[in-house]
């Protein structure tokens, strides 16, 4: 059971969690100068010595051994590499692009992708406020492209490569830390490859935009791994349900940036979009809490009931042990 200190402090994680990976564009919007791609490639090279140091304090290499033995969890974190570099390729190229409004979005879609991934691949079965939700993130969707005159491919496509990633990730059964270590593992030589050929054509911009800039490339691995190893510390201290409350935050933060910092557009279409989704989302995360405290209560009822059988049967032994006791002293 979590202490009301424990909880608190996962909680403070959480929020450093979720608040970095909200604040993440001012990042890459340091860097929109230089091309998403260059910047995602040292995102990848920079990621693994920093998840190697990690690795190296926690004395945490068991693993390593264990994974390159199993060829098909090998071959699953090669392809959860190769989606979640889409994803920040995306990201990072939206931010540049003074997209971060649909970024946002994505991210907000992504829970109920979850959810509908759960239901067409893995045969979950829904409750009704969960098909709710989902029908309503749909018609999100219907109304921005109604209203835009196209889909909101970025937000789709950053919703959908998140839920892949989740979803394989769920296979693969590799904690954060050792995740985070075999996919940046994965990553590091072809994103290592394509800086040496920038280097070599004379376009690199780590050695010609000046030191702040180099530094701020150097830093991509910290600020990759920093938010995921609160997140990993907010896990083991917090309920789901609450991890699932704190995982809006990033998106909020980014909506709350691409308004008052990067001050892009918030036509009225846009908003009747975002506010389906968040109707949306307070319907599953009021679903989800009332889930919560009802399987809290039954598990209650269980183990109070599970107390007073055991009172009853200690009882019971009680009484077949006395019986034989006393008709012998009758005797």
């Amino acid at each position: 059971m979590q202490t009301p200190s424990s909880q608190r402090t996962g909680l403070l994680f959480g929020f450093a969690a979720y608040g970095m990976w909200g604040l993440l564009p001012l990042y890459w919007h340091a860097l929109a100068d230089i091309g998403a791609t260059e910047v995602l490639a040292h995102r990848m090279v920079w990621s693994l010595p920093t998840a190697l140091v990690i690795v190296a304090l926690l004395r945490r290499w068991s693993w390593v051994s264990a994974l390159v033995r199993q060829p098909k969890k090998l071959g699953l974190v090669v392809l959860a590499s190769a989606v979640i570099s889409l994803n920040w390729g995306l990201f990072i190229w939206a931010v540049s692009s003074d997209r971060v409004l649909e970024s946002s979005l994505g991210y907000f879609i992504n829970p109920l992708v979850s959810i509908a991934f759960g239901v067409l691949l893995l045969r979950e079965r829904l409750r009704v406020a969960q098909w709710t939700a989902v029908a309503i993130g749909a018609a999100a969707v219907v109304v921005m492209t109604v209203a835009y005159g196209k889909l909101p491919w970025l937000s789709l496509c950053l919703a959908f490569s998140f839920a892949s990633y989740g979803l394989i990730k769920k296979h693969v059964k590799l904690d954060g830390v050792e995740g985070f270590s075999a996919e940046t593992a994965v990553q590091f030589l072809p994103a290592l490859g394509f800086l040496v050929y920038l280097g070599s054509q004379g376009e690199s911009s780590f050695t010609s935009d000046g030191v702040g800039n180099a530094l701020l490339l150097a830093c991509a691995g910290v600020a990759t791994a920093l938010p995921l190893i609160f997140f990993g510390s907010a896990a083991v201290r917090l309920p789901l349900s609450t991890i699932g409350l704190l995982q809006y935050l990033a998106p909020a933060f980014m909506f709350v940036l691409g308004l008052t910092v990067f001050h892009e557009e918030m036509p009225p279409e846009r908003f009747a979009g975002f506010g389906l989704v968040w109707v949306a989302l307070t319907i599953l995360t009021w679903d989800a809490l009332r889930n919560a405290r009802r399987g809290r209560a039954e598990l209650r009822a269980a183990a109070a009931a599970a107390a007073e059988a055991a009172v009853a049967e200690a009882a019971d032994e009680a009484a077949t042990t006395e019986t034989p006791v006393a008709g012998a002293a009758d005797r």
